[in-house]
């Protein structure tokens, strides 16, 4: 797996590789404190508007400074963290297309579609990778930040049965996500072998305008650009079907999510069991316990779309070998 060893086993590239690492963790870290803090500020300043007549403009205006003291810090980590990734993914790509090249120049045999797998696969597989790296690593800090505040505040919870269960709210995210990630697994099942055989028709018709470049009388044609053409078009019409469904299915979850805290939280709340400071941290809490479970369910097509290029890039690299021996 040259592109995992390429750069987390070279010692060219361990000092980006576990360095950066480790400052993206540490801030993903202090991003997730910071989202814990805004969810304690949700309940007192929900619950001052709830009864804004017995507390004072001057009381809303701290509260707002409050906020802006956790938000703004926030907002420079989280832009700053979107700068250092973007580097640590280019440097990634660096290290996995110059351990390619070498071993592919080596190679006597023409290699089909190299220099995409080269050039655009080793970039698109750094920057997803990272993307859900860390998107992965957030959501694990996130459930470990959020989980005991969803459990504490599910001592709110005032339905039948559900509110006899402890945790309830924790359980019920975890029932909806993991209902969700499988249904998802097989209404997508199709997507990942799709989108590689996309990359294949794509690549020939790439291939073919680029010998054009060098000889418009042998290739390129209008005929022959048109026969490649018309796979491609049936391919992707057949890939935008099967993400028509998918599309429909993923708009109805995440739609059918947003009130879910609310139907829970709803009878404490007409009761006078809980406060309305108290629903807005629980559905905080809730989308984001809920956001972490749900990762996959929400990067599915990143996820298909990695599926594709690693698929691709271990077949140019199993073809390497083959021909390199």
């Amino acid at each position: 797996m040259l592109m995992i060893r390429a750069f987390f086993l070279n010692k060219k590239w361990m000092f980006w590789a576990y360095g950066g690492g480790v400052f993206l963790f540490c801030s993903l870290y202090a991003q997730v404190h910071m989202s814990v803090l805004i969810n304690d500020w949700y309940g007192g300043f929900y619950d001052m508007l709830q009864k804004a007549t017995e507390h004072s403009l001057s009381e809303f205006w701290k509260s707002i400074r409050t906020f802006l003291s956790i938000a703004m810090p926030y907002v420079l980590l989280a832009t700053i963290t979107a700068y250092f990734t973007r580097l640590y993914s280019l440097r990634w790509r660096e290290a996995i297309t110059f351990d390619y090249i070498p071993r592919w120049r080596n190679v006597a045999a023409e290699i089909e579609g190299a220099s995409q797998r080269i050039q655009e696969d080793t970039y698109r597989f750094a920057r997803i990778v990272e993307s859900l790296g860390l998107q992965v690593i957030r959501a694990l800090m996130t459930l470990i930040a959020f989980l005991p505040v969803l459990w504490k505040l599910g001592h709110g919870v005032d339905l039948p049965i559900i509110k006899d269960i402890p945790g309830s709210l924790v359980w019920a995210a975890l029932l909806v996500s993991v209902g969700g990630m499988i249904i998802s697994w097989f209404v997508g099942i199709k997507l990942p072998g799709l989108e590689y055989n996309n990359q294949k028709v794509e690549a020939a018709f790439r291939k073919e305008l680029v010998y054009g470049e060098d000889n418009k009388i042998e290739h390129a044609s209008l005929p022959i650009l048109k026969e490649l053409f018309a796979g491609i078009r049936f391919n992707y019409q057949r890939l935008f079907l099967h993400y028509g469904y998918f599309d429909i299915w993923l708009n109805t979850y995440d739609q059918c999510m947003v009130i879910v805290p609310y139907l829970i939280m709803a009878p404490g709340l007409f009761t006078g069991v809980i406060t309305l400071g108290v629903l807005i941290q629980v559905s905080n809490a809730f989308s984001q316990v809920h956001g972490s479970l749900a990762l996959f369910i929400h990067n599915w097509t990143t996820i298909t779309e990695l599926r594709s290029i690693w698929k691709r890039l271990h077949e140019f690299e199993r073809n390497l070998d083959t021909h390199s021996s």
